[in-house]
């Protein structure tokens, strides 16, 4: 049965997080594992309002087709808030409107990648990432990250021998590390790449989410002229909607809208109105402020825990903002062998081996903090350096 299978899908694997998330429906467990906001936080009752009054504004037609760019109102929105908050002064029509910001990646690497292409992703990388690209049978070249960023001297190496065609980065509270780019770090990156054609893409997805540290400068505006930015409301507001963007130069904006429209046409035009009328109605600031201070408190609450209840040999990253952290355990302790000892205990995670293209039984682990509540953040992680002190005995 195989054979009747293109050589592209046979060659991508399944999302191992979607599988774990299977065993973490049982409400008995205690999931680390996803990369899931938090429902609490979905502001529900104000989307609801938005959506009756979308109904009484624009009756039927709110259900008829639209055009491939996206709502233009909404796209003006996303534009001016650019200029507000991080002083880019991007025009509308550079912005376009995706079903998530992971088609924004499915159609860059359609327009964009041959078999054999060059892609830098950071190591560990985004799963999302390697996944999309992978369809398109590049080769990957990872470039370890730290809490200080991507390693220069390897990036410089890479580019040197392989002259890839994308860079693909998370700067912003990165998952699945969590780690954030210095200033001092970006601006080596971006020196390394202005004499280069590479395309980076900076996937902004977590951008919002700081709850401590100072805001750092984006690449679009060290790299105005190579960049691709992806944005999205997944994080802030409602991840049901599946509601990205694509922030691009017009040569590349030209093709992507091809890709779009050879793709789905265009992302729902009635969601697309619900979310700018519940922008419009709503202070989208106090909503994320909310959103920070929660994850803010559940992110110490993991530190808290794994100071107290890890050993001492196990070292972890401290994010300034996003969903995750990341874990590396001591010498010959492979995460893949504490999954299957934690998960009899009611305790899931990520083991790191998915957000490697060129490794297999890492030490490494992601652990998200944004879906579970404090209290239950300190049991789960408890049970977890109970099952790494197993392994260690």
């Amino acid at each position: 049965m195989d054979s009747i299978f293109s050589d592209r899908i046979t060659d991508v694997p399944r999302s191992f997080i979607r599988e774990i998330l299977k065993v973490a429906l049982d409400p008995a467990v205690i999931s680390f594992a996803g990369g899931l906001p938090n429902r609490e936080l979905f502001p529900a009752e104000e989307i609801k309002k938005a959506t009756n009054k979308v109904f009484s504004m624009h009756g039927k037609d709110i259900f008829q087709y639209s055009n491939s760019e996206g709502y233009l109102k909404l796209r003006e929105y996303i534009a001016e808030r650019y200029h507000q908050t991080k002083n880019l002064d991007i025009p509308v029509e550079n912005i376009l409107i995706t079903s998530g910001s992971q088609q924004g990646l499915d159609l860059l690497g359609k327009i964009l990648l041959n078999d054999g292409n060059g892609v830098i992703i950071e190591e560990p990388g985004y799963l999302g990432a390697i996944q999309a690209f992978s369809i398109y049978r590049p080769e990957f070249f990872p470039v370890p990250v730290s809490e200080e960023g991507m390693d220069t001297q390897r990036l410089r190496k890479i580019i040197s021998s392989h002259k890839p065609k994308l860079m693909y980065t998370v700067p912003n509270f990165q998952n699945p590390s969590g780690i954030s780019y210095s200033q001092e770090n970006r601006l080596e990156v971006s020196e390394i790449l202005q004499e280069t054609n590479i395309i980076l893409i900076e996937d902004d997805a977590y951008g919002d989410l700081r709850f401590t540290g100072e805001s750092k400068q984006s690449f679009k505006d060290l790299l105005p002229d190579n960049t691709v930015l992806l944005g999205s409301f997944s994080k802030t507001i409602i991840p049901g909607f599946r509601l990205g963007w694509i922030v691009t130069p017009k040569h590349i904006m030209e093709k992507l809208i091809i890709a779009k429209q050879a793709a789905d046409l265009h992302t729902s035009h009635f969601t697309q109105s619900i979310i700018y009328q519940y922008l419009k109605d709503n202070d989208i600031d106090k909503h994320i402020s909310r959103i920070r201070e929660a994850y803010g408190n559940q992110c110490r609450a993991m530190l808290n825990s794994i100071q107290n209840y890890f050993p001492p040999s196990v070292t972890y990253t401290k994010p300034e903002g996003g969903m995750f952290l990341w874990a590396e355990l001591p010498q010959n302790v492979a995460s893949l062998d504490l999954f299957d000892l934690a998960v009899k205990d009611n305790v899931v995670f990520v083991p790191g081996d998915p957000f490697y293209v060129k490794k297999m039984r890492t030490r490494t682990l992601r652990l998200n903090f944004s879906c579970v509540d404090e209290g239950t953040i300190q049991i789960g992680i408890r049970k977890l350096g109970n099952a790494i002190r197993n392994l260690l005995k």
